[in-house]
């Protein structure tokens, strides 16, 4: 009888050690995939880093460089939230990266009001502050809001910000524009920061330069189908 119960044992051992191994290699590829993700993500930043000074005696004739690389920095924003939701938050390569990439984020906006005072240009630019420490239940929302939007402006800048992460250029930002800790907000064009969840009608209504861009972007559409 004991040999029918120690076989039994055996093969439930082997079961669950069969389970925990399959489970061990799939984090492993898990891991592996995230830590590729993050080399591509370093190697993005550099590139980035490098176009900036590129940048910096940009014609105006030649502003839609300073556009595409606003996009790559999009999608680098994309894949480091991808990183995040796998590693989370507090990872500590995924707090580095997410320094890294807030002051991509400042240089850019830096940049871009550069060329538009140079170029005498008028874009919108909206500096979001959110937080994903559980402290904002909007915060959610109100990204997806302005991520709508974008895909409706093309004029339309966004740089998003975690209010809490740790970066003496982010807090001096901050204090420039004397945000409060009230999440989520908005500065937009500069202006005086606005506070708590905004629906789409909200921050339309906030931006009247939106539709101004909407038509200048159009005409020249028109323009270009002309020729």
């Amino acid at each position: 009888m004991w040999k029918r119960y120690l076989l039994a044992l055996i093969l439930t051992l082997g079961i669950f050690g069969s389970a925990f191994y399959m489970e061990y290699r799939l984090d492993e590829q898990r891991v592996a995939m995230i830590r590729a993700s993050e080399n591509d993500i370093s190697i993005d930043i550099l590139s980035s880093q490098t176009q900036f000074e590129l940048l910096g005696n940009l014609e105006c004739g030649t502003t839609t460089q300073s556009t595409a690389l606003s996009s790559e920095l999009d999608t680098l924003g994309s894949r480091l939230s991808v990183a995040e939701n796998n590693l989370g938050s507090k990872n500590d390569e995924v707090v580095s990266l997410k320094k890294q990439y807030s002051l991509l984020e400042i240089k850019d906006f830096i940049l871009a009001q550069q060329i538009a005072a140079k170029c005498h240009q008028k874009p919108v630019f909206v500096l979001y502050f959110y937080s994903n420490a559980g402290d904002c239940p909007d915060c959610s929302r109100e990204g997806d809001v302005l991520t709508y939007l974008r895909q409706q402006y093309p004029a339309l800048r966004v740089y998003a910000f975690d209010y809490h992460l740790d970066l003496s250029a982010l807090r001096t930002l901050s204090s420039i524009h004397e945000l409060k800790e009230q999440l989520p907000a908005l500065i937009i064009n500069n202006r005086q920061p606005v506070y708590g969840f905004k629906t789409l009608d909200d921050v339309e209504a906030l931006i009247p330069e939106l539709k101004a861009t909407a038509t200048s972007t159009k005409k020249t559409a028109t323009s270009s189908v002309t020729r």
